[in-house]
């Protein structure tokens, strides 16, 4: 199993369903599990839909999509839940596939004002909240080599990687772990998120009692730290 695959995935592994957005991994024989999502933002009156008389479909909305890795297919993803209206980097190290997202759709990457994630495409800063939908941007990390930032709307918390579920990051009874190198001194500014579910960019995500998950992640983040690195190196060889 590599680390990190490279080139273009054929085919990705669908993760994180739920009413306004999902998740896939292009590769997901990496160790790495990179995960990418795509947000779907609702119509102003989601409950009808005036032409068809009824129910408004799934895919009256705007689409985010997040840290993507791109891979054949993600686009009839996409469509179930709207039109692209743009892509989101939350973190330096997560250009990844933005651009040729972008492009394709023909839609601005969005990045947070103090995240430089190299991208040779143009960007947009954001600050505050993500143009026309409830997400806030929140900094989570401000080191030197790495700044990132979350996406929160009340109920998604979406990070990159401050917290994950790839075998790396976890330990014990951890469903979602934080970072190995974050553990001595674990982001505040995610414990005063109280979520229904947590995207993560390695890994699975969390969709079912959140909060609790989060709370103790980073309650035992420092003290189980011995433990999270030895069984995180033991991953990686």
């Amino acid at each position: 199993m590599p680390m990190k695959a490279t080139g273009r995935a054929t085919d990705f592994a669908e993760i994180d369903r739920f009413d306004d957005g999902v998740g896939w991994i292009a590769h997901p024989d990496e160790a790495m599990q990179r995960a990418s999502h795509a947000l779907r933002v609702p119509a102003d009156d989601p409950g009808t839909d005036e032409a068809s008389g009824g129910a408004a479909s799934a895919a009256d909305g705007d689409v985010w999509v997040v840290d993507p890795v791109d891979a054949d297919g993600v686009d009839d993803l996409f469509a179930e839940f709207g039109e692209v209206q743009g892509v989101v980097v939350l973190m330096d190290r997560h250009g990844r596939d933005a651009a040729a997202v972008a492009e394709r759709h023909d839609v601005p990457i969005h990045v947070p004002s103090f995240v430089d994630p190299g991208i040779d495409a143009r960007t947009q800063p954001v600050t505050g909240e993500l143009p026309g939908t409830d997400f806030e941007v929140v900094r989570t990390v401000d080191w030197p080599g790495w700044d990132e930032a979350a996406l929160y709307d009340g109920e998604t918390l979406v990070v990159g990687d401050a917290l994950g579920t790839a075998q790396y990051f976890t330990t014990g009874d951890e469903r979602v772990g934080v970072h190995p190198m974050l553990r001595v001194k674990p982001p505040n500014a995610l414990e005063q998120f109280e979520p229904e579910r947590i995207l993560v960019g390695h890994g699975e995500g969390v969709m079912d009692d959140a909060s609790s998950a989060l709370e103790y992640a980073l309650d035992g983040a420092r003290r189980r730290a011995p433990k999270a690195w030895l069984e995180a190196v033991r991953s990686m060889v």
